[in-house]
């Protein structure tokens, strides 16, 4: 199980702005030798070292609750959660608010609200997509209101325009925590029951054009509940969940690989993720999921990523039956294991982009792959870089889940870790919720207060060094200087 801060106050330490070492790697993992930044490494070619971008953080509008999820398209940030106002980077809470509900779009070059796309939904937002194109964003969440219309759980605007699709109305009973689109079909999944009074199971498609209801029904399972422990709470316990949290569309013939708490995909075992036909939703095979025992109502996959040709999943686990709380990488097409980052400390969002794949997380141990050791009073990581290309393998140093991965191989620990601190926006006592970008900059969404000892609420974004201040080095990977106090309690 992991740990959540249940009390946070301001770090008294902020980045270091020092070129910091890495901490020595276990017998058997690939390091990057003499220490430097990982913004500027010393042999960027190598794919265990690839450069990643600054750790300081650029001046970006600031929400007043938490974004839940991002995408982006060209220069402009989409921003889906719950928030009733947007306000600029430097400025305190309740100065210089402009109205935003639940979705926004900023300019990610220069970090300030794009005034003219201003939408409204009566609902939290959870998931966001783009066409292919770029023509047009999809939002998914709680709401049935999007600009006055109706728009139950599902909507989509016009980039060009920021306006709402008139004919893109597709009527969701239940939450859409996961989208995902074609050129013309665009998946929808969560704890939805039925689409148009259609029954489906957690999974739909409707068309890009209409949203008319597709034939694809795939069909999740519930497991069991053994390895449910939460202490004194035996109807949790004995409870099942089939909720889908994650979609992406990769590997080959349009494959829809989905994320998520259940067990199975139409009666075969596929627990925590598994690939989808994108027309007939039949069950391709998907390697990896013979590994992670990820399900039901107090561990999953989380999320989803891919660049193409792997898929990156980001998982948790809270006195459940999982064995992954940090990421893994596994090829599109068939779902080989790439590699598994065996760190102790749920994670929930990531994104790949020049050789690294950046995650918002709160890892607090990270032993397994040769990295940080748990530190007394817990220091937690919230922003962390792994390398792409696997470099080594995943041991049993830290051996809390019976070392189940061990062996496997393992990605590099990149040095880069900008300081956020958790926030209690949601009562999780989180930071980041979500990370995106471009191949120029990396942004992160959540509900952090501060970033390396600043006040920057809720986003903030991370630039390419050749076009960053480069005043913040990278954090070294070992003891977080923050001496914020922090107690074990479990996330949400």
């Amino acid at each position: 199980m992991s740990a959540r801060p249940a009390a946070f106050r301001r770090p008294l330490l902020a980045g270091s702005t020092a070129l910091l070492t890495l901490t020595a790697a276990l017998s058997g993992m690939l390091t990057p030798g003499p220490a430097r930044a990982d913004s500027a490494p010393l042999t960027p070619a190598d794919p265990v070292t690839p450069t990643t971008v600054s750790a300081d953080a650029l001046p970006t509008v600031q929400i007043n609750g938490v974004a839940w999820a991002q995408v982006v398209v060209g220069n402009t940030v989409y921003v889906a959660g719950k928030f009733s106002s947007a306000r600029p980077a430097g400025v305190r809470a309740g100065t210089q608010e402009t109205p935003r509900s639940n979705l926004l779009a900023y300019d990610i070059r220069t970090g300030e609200l794009i005034s003219s796309f201003a939408p409204a939904l009566n609902g939290q937002a959870l998931s966001l997509a783009a066409s292919p194109d770029g023509a047009r964003i999809y939002v998914g969440g709680d709401f049935t209101q999007a600009d006055g219309q109706a728009r139950s759980r599902v909507a989509a605007y016009s980039v060009a325009t920021g306006q709402l699709v008139a004919d893109f109305r597709p009527a969701v009973q239940g939450q859409v925590r996961a989208i995902a689109a074609t050129g013309t079909t665009v998946y929808l999944g969560g704890t939805l029951s039925a689409v148009g009074g259609t029954a489906r199971n957690r999974l739909a498609a409707v068309t890009a054009a209409t949203g008319a209801l597709l034939p694809w029904a795939p069909q999740p399972g519930v497991g069991p509940t053994t390895g449910n422990t939460l202490p004194n709470n035996p109807q949790q316990n004995a409870a099942t969940t089939n909720d889908v949290m994650g979609i992406v569309v990769a590997g080959p013939n349009g494959q829809v690989v989905v994320a998520g708490k259940f067990d199975s995909l139409n009666g075969t075992k596929a627990t925590g993720i598994g690939a989808l036909d994108g027309v007939t939703g039949s069950t391709r095979p998907f390697a990896v999921n013979s590994l992670i025992t990820n399900q039901g109502v107090n561990s999953a996959v989380y999320s989803l990523s891919t660049d193409g040709t792997t898929v990156f999943g980001t998982a948790y686990d809270y006195y459940g039956p999982g064995d992954l709380e940090g990421t893994f990488a596994a090829s599109a097409d068939g779902g080989t294991v790439r590699w598994f980052a065996d760190c102790r400390g749920d994670t929930y969002s990531s994104f790949p982009v020049n050789g690294a794949v950046y995650t918002a997380s709160h890892a607090h141990d990270c032993r397994n792959i040769g990295s940080f050791a748990e530190t007394n009073p817990i220091s937690y990581y919230h922003a962390n870089a792994f390398s792409v290309a696997a470099a080594g393998v995943n041991t049993t140093a830290l051996n809390w889940n019976g070392g189940k991965l061990a062996g496997q191989p393992a990605p590099a620990h990149l040095a880069w870790h900008p300081t956020f601190e958790a926030g209690s926006y949601t009562g999780q006592w989180q930071a980041g919720w979500s990370v995106a970008g471009n191949k120029d900059y990396v942004v992160f969404g959540g509900e952090f207060p501060y970033v390396n000892d600043r006040a920057q609420q809720g986003l903030v974004r991370f630039a390419a060094s050749t076009i960053a201040p480069n005043k913040v080095g990278p954090r070294a990977i070992g003891p977080s200087p923050s001496l914020a106090p922090r107690s074990p309690e479990g996330c949400g």
